[in-house]
């Protein structure tokens, strides 16, 4: 994929927040691309900065945060230092998101067709024909009985039906890039599995590249093409979902893999974890971020921060023995 494909790059991102106790450093020299049609899954433990890394790319953090360092570019345009005026344009044009909750960001007080159309304030066409659009697209995402339903209120949907109708408004646009914020966290397998086959059928149709955060492993698997593997604000391995899943050369993405609830066979007490805790990101330790809570650490690992290159099948790992056998994970 040559650079002139790349819908999103992020290079070198960082961003702090700024506490009573001093400076957090929530997002730490984060680089990646996402190029047209691909879906790339961002994962990683809470706490790991998802959260600030979507808020960045959207230019929504709070005032305590600030971008520190990096450049945020969509198709080559800077995001990073955009004018608020250019980021409202972008916003709900050529970037959409999908965020977890439905029911927070849909108005509860007014009609899923009234907000359907709201959102096609840009569009010269008659409100006859923006309600046409907004039903067609509500169709689309597979809402039956659409004409009816749209002129029905968002607690009048099963939760669900609220995700679909929240995926259908933010593809209206057809965006550049798709922003999914743990859409299918809220729902049972049975949606799960059905919001997942209608993303992916939509971003085949539409052709945007998404960005699909999240911390449910087998939803990655699915549906995503690359995979970004998160710890405490560091992107610790990324490479191709499948060649990270068959050989996970980093040891946090090798315990992380271990805790998937689907992978342990036997039923059993306790579920497995990482032993540990995430460090300080107001006092950040030397060397690597994992050491701490890594079996394989040695002192190198506690002086020495590992600079990011090629293993096995992923493109890019942060960790001094990455060429080393794979952990020993009980089962």
């Amino acid at each position: 994929m040559t650079q002139t494909d790349d819908i999103l790059s992020v290079d070198g991102l960082s961003v702090s927040y700024a506490t009573p106790t001093g400076t957090l450093r929530a997002v730490r020299d984060v680089s990646f691309t996402i190029g047209r049609g691909e879906i790339v899954g961002l994962v990683g433990e809470s706490g790991c900065g998802k959260s600030t890394l979507m808020q960045s790319i959207l230019r929504l953090l709070p005032g305590a945060a600030r971008i520190e360092g990096g450049a945020i570019r969509l198709s080559g345009e800077d995001l990073a230092h955009a004018p608020k005026k250019r980021m409202r344009q972008l916003l709900g044009d050529r970037i959409s998101v999908v965020f977890q909750d439905p029911m927070e960001t849909l108005n509860p007080v007014l009609t899923v067709g009234r907000q359907m159309i709201d959102i096609q304030h840009r569009s010269r066409e008659s409100r006859a024909a923006k309600r046409a659009r907004a039903v067609a697209m509500l169709k689309r995402v597979k809402i039956p009985d659409a004409e009816t339903k749209i002129d029905s209120y968002p607690h009048e949907f099963s939760g669900g039906m609220r995700q679909r109708v929240a995926i259908a408004m933010a593809l209206m646009a057809e965006p550049d890039l798709l922003v999914a914020d743990e859409p299918t966290t809220a729902l049972d397998a049975t949606l799960e599995i059905a919001t997942i086959d209608l993303l992916r059928e939509l971003q085949e149709e539409i052709g945007c590249a998404i960005l699909f955060i999240t911390h449910h492993l087998g939803v990655v698997a699915e549906l995503c093409d690359r995979i970004d593997i998160m710890y405490a604000g560091a992107l610790v391995e990324s490479g191709p979902t499948m060649e990270v899943f068959r050989d996970p050369r980093h040891p946090y993405t090798q315990l992380l893999f271990a805790c998937d609830p689907a992978q342990i066979a036997e039923q059993r007490r306790h579920l497995p974890s990482i032993p540990g805790s995430l460090p300080d990101l107001i006092d950040l330790p030397q060397g690597c971020i994992f050491a701490g809570r890594c079996p394989r650490a040695e002192d190198r690992c506690r002086t020495e921060a590992p600079a990011p290159r090629a293993a096995g099948g992923s493109e890019q790992v942060r960790c001094h023995f990455a060429d080393a056998p794979r952990l020993e994970v009980p089962a």
